[in-house]
């Protein structure tokens, strides 16, 4: 069996009796956790704190010389951001409601099971995590900057919405827990969990997996591997892509379409660590971090009965939502200049200039398919341009071809249409609403004209005399 979680700190054993310490380290190894310091003699404890951090202490009560009440007095006075579990044989009940008051973290009884010290310790390195993640994240909305913003610079923006996230990003991706990184399609969730990958430190790889349609056994197959003979065909040892990940991230792309018995074998990898390869009756232990991206709705999926509700609030210990591009109109002239830039690159030629229009043209176009279809969009226009300054034809056909002008799609227009109107007390005559939908296009425009009528759907003549008749 590999042991391979490796926390970031010690957890610390305190105990006189060194079968007891021995006992201990063994079963938190076998369960996955082996970087242990172990210390007998308890006059050493407040010393060994002073110079080095950890993650846990496991504290015995009854020990000569300073006794573990004593200690855990001083440990939660003076190292309050450490949680300590206290493992005594002493079953009082006085005693164990004496030390909780104390702020110790959990209470155990000697012999402790394997199952109840290994989650019991896990627990307690979640809980010391997510302390640690709230002080960086109140330092860091305070702070309002970011620590190592190179590790977004793949990420076009100035989106006060997404710098937020970068911040999120910044303080979440150290951890061990797994983060949900959801959004509309072609938002760039997968650039943003890079990001996380990249702020994490971790020594291993990224690997990336898109988990939509795949049934179970391919699902099993591609991450858990399989021994030889566990099926007909399987003539070597596949080692499967968790292992491969192993010290590293897993990414696992479209988590919504996961199967109902695939959404198991995840939780269990999530919650204990392990998996087992197909063919196998012996657990592999990993330390992988989880991150899954989805365009779906998980909470009403799980709602429905579709995704497993434990899975789902496993999944979301940490959440970023990616917002889409209409909800981020101000990082579109970035985007357009950005994407020139790259296609004009890629096709070798010059970086054609664009006229102011063209960003006005932009912003009020719903954007379905979010920065995707910009990119696809600025492609297409450079592909075909041969002038100096880049035509706007080849934007207005995707436009006029996707019926999507105006800033909301007619999807969104027919849901909110009702609503626009019942808030009125009294309605507007046909003429003023004419004259409000004239004055509202030429103000999203810019005073532009064509580009008015165009998103009216009306020539730019007849706009001419309705505005001509509404003036007089």
């Amino acid at each position: 069996m590999d042991q391979t979680i490796h926390p970031s700190h010690p957890v610390l054993l305190v105990d006189d009796e060194e079968e007891m310490l021995r006992s201990s380290s063994l079963a938190l190894r076998s369960g996955g956790i082996d970087n242990i310091l172990r210390c007998r003699d308890s006059r050493e404890v407040l010393s060994i704190l002073t110079r080095q951090h950890f993650e846990v202490i496991l504290l015995d009560l009854t020990m000569p010389f300073v006794s573990g009440e004593e200690l855990l007095s001083v440990i939660t006075t003076d190292f309050p951001e450490t949680p300590v579990i206290v493992v005594t044989g002493n079953n009082d009940i006085e005693t164990a409601v004496q030390c909780m008051k104390s702020k110790a973290f959990d209470y155990m009884v000697k012999p402790v099971e394997k199952s109840r010290l290994v989650s019991g310790v896990k627990r307690a390195i979640e809980f010391r995590e997510l302390r640690q993640q709230n002080s960086m994240l109140k330092e860091s909305l305070l702070s309002r900057t970011l620590k190592h913003p190179d590790a977004f610079s793949h990420i076009i923006t100035k989106n006060r919405i997404m710098l937020s996230l970068f911040q999120y990003a910044e303080t979440v991706a150290s951890t061990s827990q797994p983060v949900l990184i959801t959004g509309e399609t072609g938002v760039g969730k997968e650039l943003m969990a890079r990001a996380i990958h990249t702020l994490s430190r971790r020594e291993g790889p990224l690997v990336s997996v898109n988990v939509a349609g795949i049934d179970d056994h391919i699902f099993s197959d591609t991450l858990f591997g399989h021994i030889k003979g566990a099926f007909t065909g399987a003539d070597t040892v596949r080692e499967g892509l968790v292992k491969k990940a192993n010290a590293g991230t897993l990414l696992l792309d479209e988590i919504g379409d996961l199967g109902s018995a695939s959404q198991v074998k995840l939780l269990r990898l999530l919650q204990e660590g392990e998996y087992f390869p197909l063919g196998s009756d012996l657990p592999r232990m990993v330390d992988t971090r989880i991150v899954v991206t989805t365009n779906q709705d998980l909470e009403a999926r799980q709602e429905q009965g579709l995704f497993r509700k434990d899975l789902y609030y496993r999944l979301r210990a940490h959440h970023l939502h990616i917002p889409p591009l209409r909800e981020r109109r101000d990082d579109i002239p970035l985007l357009v200049d950005f994407f020139l830039e790259k296609t004009s690159g890629s096709l070798k030629k010059k970086k054609p200039s664009y006229p102011m229009e063209l960003v006005t043209l932009l912003m009020n176009y719903a954007f379905p398919g979010n920065i995707r279809e910009l990119e696809m969009m600025v492609f297409d226009a450079v592909s075909s341009h041969a002038s100096k300054k880049l035509s706007m034809t080849r934007f207005r056909m995707h436009m006029d071809k996707a019926s999507s002008f105006s800033g909301a799609s007619m999807t969104e227009w027919n849901a909110e249409c009702d609503s626009c109107f019942s808030v009125l007390e009294y309605l507007p005559t046909l003429d003023h609403a004419i004259r409000f939908l004239i004055a509202e296009a030429l103000k999203r425009f810019n005073g532009n004209r064509s580009m008015a009528a165009r998103t009216l759907g009306i020539s730019r003549q007849r706009l001419a005399r309705l505005l001509k008749s509404s003036s007089e």
